[in-house]
């Protein structure tokens, strides 16, 4: 069991040290620039190239079943299911096989709506909040439980 962090705009990074530490479960915080991360046994830093979706890619490889990966990029969340993994969003909200599909293709419809938008922009998500903070360590804690029970 490890947790997969892509890591270059998370907001979440506290509270996965503190689950993980709690649960004894190692933790690689990827990104394309170097991050300050906790001198810990647990936690691993790795840094890519600055390339398009290097991050994306490097944890894409290593992405495999009982592993745990927490992203925003709906792509990678996708990546990362086929491969068996489970993922989580920075606000708590899991992505999963039955729920992947929709909201990639939801992603492809904003984005084509960002692109002929003329005049007004229309806006991303929603601000970051200390209830989505606090719905991640939930369900982060809940899914290393369930991990560790074996379902």
């Amino acid at each position: 069991m490890r947790i997969l962090v892509d890591a270059d705009a998370c907001p979440v990074k506290e509270e996965i040290y503190k689950v993980a530490f709690r649960h004894e479960v190692p933790v690689t915080i990827v990104s394309n620039s170097p991050i300050r991360v906790p001198a810990h046994p647990l936690i691993d830093r790795v840094v890519v190239s600055d390339g398009f979706d290097a991050a994306d890619d490097w944890i894409a490889e290593r992405c495999e079943p009982g592993m745990v990966c927490v992203t925003a990029d709906i792509l990678l969340a996708d990546r990362c299911l086929k491969a068996g993994a489970f993922v989580l969003a920075p606000n708590g909200k899991p992505f999963t096989t039955s729920s992947i599909g929709s909201a990639v293709a939801t992603r492809a419809i904003m984005a084509d709506l960002r692109a002929g938008a003329v005049g007004d922009p229309i806006g991303g998500p929603p601000p970051f909040s200390k209830t989505d903070r606090s719905r991640f360590l939930s369900a982060l804690d809940e899914m290393l439980v369930r991990l560790k029970r074996g379902r």
